[in-house]
This record gives structure tokens, C-alpha cells and sequence, in this order.
């Protein structure tokens, strides 16, 4: 099993800055990779960023240029920083883990982007 963590989120004026963070419980060595998602009131969640074991990163087209996702080993802890913020970058953020082949999900961060 993975245990996730989200912190970070809050309320941010329009083009702020704000870094999120999902502590996982167990080493990111093993787990297959990380991903950052988002659903805002009365829209499905959608995938924000990926970060793989090996590395590999993506984002949506939507945040391409603003948001960059990294890791810190170390810390079992992957990051999602934020810039250029948007009123419609309004949503809760939940980070995910897939792990021998199941997905885990933590509970969710709130970010606020006022206009």
C-alpha cells in the first residue's frame, strides 16, 4: 500500500506562485510514477503533471510553460510548483501513486486563484 499526503494549497491572487507537496509513504524508487491531478466544482478530475520513476515528466497543455513537477528522493516527496497562476487553476489537487498495479490517492489539497 502507498499512503499520500498532499499540503501546500491555499488562496493566491491571480499570476502567484504557490508549491505543492505529496508525501508518500513508502520509498519513490518503487513506485511506477506520481502524478498530479485536478477537479474543479462540478468538472471530472484531470490529469495535471506526471513524473515517472525513471524521471520522465509531462504535463497538460493547459499548464505547459507555468507548473513543473520534481522529486526529491530523499524524501519520499514530489512537488508541484506552481507560477502564472490562473482564476480557472481554481480546483482541489490530489496526488496519485500507481504501485504494483493499483492507484492510490491522497486527499486532496485546495488552491484558490482569485481574479
Amino acid at each position: 500500500q502507498v499512503q499520500l499526503v498532499e499540503s501546500g494549497g491555499g488562496l493566491v491572487q491571480a499570476g502567484g506562485s504557490l508549491r505543492l507537496s505529496c508525501a508518500a509513504s513508502r520509498s519513490l524508487v518503487s513506485i511506477n510514477a506520481i502524478t498530479w491531478h485536478r477537479q474543479a466544482p462540478g468538472k471530472q478530475r484531470a490529469l495535471v503533471a506526471t513524473i515517472t520513476s525513471g524521471g520522465n515528466r509531462d504535463y497538460a497543455d493547459s499548464v505547459k510553460g507555468r507548473f513543473s513537477i520534481s522529486r526529491d528522493n530523499a524524501k519520499n516527496t514530489v512537488y508541484l510548483q506552481m507560477n502564472s497562476l490562473k482564476p480557472e487553476d481554481t480546483a482541489v489537487y490530489y496526488c496519485n501513486a500507481y504501485y504494483r498495479q493499483r492507484d492510490y490517492w491522497g486527499q486532496g489539497t485546495q488552491v484558490t486563484v482569485s481574479s
